[in-house]
């Protein structure tokens, strides 16, 4: 049986129907009531969207109010990749309920995630059969590379920002991501943040509004 997700949610900061939705994916060991925390951050800039944080289907041993997307226990290609396929559904059948429920179709949504958020995102909105708005991926990678080309069915515009001292989920993970795409046939914009370790920076924050606004005005297809 599916889990069925759910999570906070924020909305438009312009009162009325929303006219675009955010989905945000927390990473390991987080849950939904932390990546919500953007949607103040570009509300500014995307004033009529909706945002919505779900809760990863799986719980985490010993972590209070901590979730998963999968186990990563091991961090090996082909368990990285058996996890993002069975989380998978959940997800897309949240995506599905969310367009639903505001009204939206894919051109309207995106997908921001971070770390193992970013993992499913990418897993996710590439194996759609319609192209979503756009994906944000803060600090995370692209599980299954190489079965990518085989299996990519839409091709969403992408932003991935990383920091180069990420000492959870090293800068080699984007370039790696880079390269899985290009090969695929497809690609991303990239932000590189000095300095930074396994987080979000400003300037990230700035860039994914910015990349999430033309998005949704169809500027970046």
């Amino acid at each position: 049986m599916t889990p069925k997700l759910d999570g906070p949610r924020v909305p438009p900061a312009r009162q009325g129907r929303p006219s675009s939705l955010v989905i945000l994916l927390h990473g390991y060991g987080s849950n939904g009531d932390d990546l919500i925390a953007l949607a103040p951050y570009w509300a500014g800039a995307l004033p009529e969207t909706q945002f919505v944080s779900p809760n990863a289907p799986e719980g985490i041993p010993g972590y209070p109010g901590g979730r998963q997307w999968f186990g990563l226990a091991r961090m090996d290609a082909a368990t990285l990749n058996a996890g993002a396929a069975k989380a998978a559904p959940a997800l897309n059948a949240f995506i599905d309920s969310e367009m639903e429920r505001y009204g939206v179709g894919p051109a309207q949504t995106a997908l921001v995630g971070f770390s193992q958020g970013t993992m499913m995102a990418l897993y996710t909105a590439l194996r759609r059969e319609k192209a979503l708005a756009g994906v944000v991926g803060f600090s995370g990678a692209l599980v299954s590379p190489e079965g990518l080309e085989a299996e990519m069915r839409a091709k969403p515009p992408i932003l991935l920002a990383h920091g180069d001292r990420d000492d959870v989920v090293p800068v080699t993970a984007l370039f790696e991501a880079l390269n899985g795409l290009a090969k695929a046939g497809h690609g991303a914009e990239l932000h590189l943040c000095a300095g930074l370790a396994h987080s979000i920076a400003p300037s990230g924050l700035e860039r994914g509004g910015a990349f999430l606004k033309a998005a949704f005005a169809g500027r970046l297809r």
